[in-house]
């Protein structure tokens, strides 16, 4: 019994010490071998490459780093960079994903490209700084929409108009403040740079609102939300289920007329068997009578 379990420990022990060598001096090597593995990958050379800018040479550079953890997506040679154009702002010594690049220049009004006839974008005036989020009020934003009537000076907020995505913020000058490069030296005239219209995503009735509230009322925005896109998917689905909630009260109220109509129809029926029965009791009554 002794030999067994001095010979049962051997055994583990060899194991123990064959997989400690195969770990020192077989995957060990290997692991770090990774670590020191070099590759090529492009960087921003410039300080700043703004959105939709067409890249040239002098913006980027090839440099050597350290290929673990590198995504598959960075780019490895000029070639995949030089001659695109850039989807996103990128700043010095990022490595460009080729995901942030467009062969295609970046159209300046893009949002307009994408309306497929189930909504329409309208604009709106901000009457002052204050009522348009002072300035701050950028695309994508969810927005609410308060009207001040001009004569009565009530204020109301449209329920078809509680939230709202805008599509620009556009300056006096035709700009749209998403697409204005940063500026170092002091501007001559501020008050160009600041928001005066508003565009905004909506359906063919909340156009008709608006363009009503632009003419007879003073509009005031606040903001709702900023943030990632599948939560502003969440406010605009309430929004919009604003305009189909009307149509299901209709067929729910059809459908309680309906069995108000059928209970009716029962008690009519069942009136109608209990004076037939009255009628047939009132004969025997007689009939024994007259016996």
């Amino acid at each position: 019994m002794n030999k067994n379990i001095f010979r049962n420990r051997t055994i583990i022990g060899a194991v123990c010490i064959l997989l400690a060598v195969l770990v020192c001096f077989g995957i060990t090597p290997l692991f770090n071998a990774g670590l020191k593995a070099q590759t090529e990958a492009v960087r921003v050379k410039a300080e700043v490459i703004p959105r939709g800018t067409y890249i040239t040479a002098d913006m980027v550079e090839v440099y050597t780093r350290g290929a673990s953890g590198m995504s598959d997506a960075i780019a490895t040679s000029l070639d995949e960079v030089v001659g695109r154009y850039t989807d996103v702002e990128l700043r010095k010594n990022t490595d460009v994903n080729t995901g942030w690049l467009s062969s295609e220049p970046l159209t300046q009004y893009e949002y307009l490209t994408k309306l497929d006839g189930s909504k329409v974008a309208i604009s709106v005036t901000i009457p002052t700084f204050a009522k348009g989020g002072s300035g701050k009020v950028e695309a994508g934003d969810i927005i609410m929409l308060f009207a001040t009537d001009k004569d009565t000076g009530e204020t109301t907020q449209p329920p078809e108009l509680k939230y709202v995505e805008v599509l620009a913020a556009t300056q006096s000058s035709g700009a749209d403040k998403e697409y204005q490069a940063p500026q170092d030296d002091e501007e001559e005239n501020p008050e160009e740079s600041l928001p005066s219209t508003i565009t905004l995503l909506v359906n063919t009735e909340q156009a008709q609102l608006l363009a009503h509230l632009e003419e007879s009322n003073s509009l005031h925005l606040a903001f709702v939300y900023r943030g990632t896109r599948e939560n502003a998917e969440k406010f605009l689905a309430a929004q919009d289920q604003f305009f189909v909630e009307p149509e299901e009260d209709t067929a729910a109220q059809d459908g309680e007329q309906g069995e108000v109509s059928d209970d009716n129809n029962v008690a009519d029926n069942t009136g109608d068997n209990a004076a037939g029965n009255e009628h047939a009791e009132e004969q025997e009554v007689e009939n024994t009578d007259g016996e």
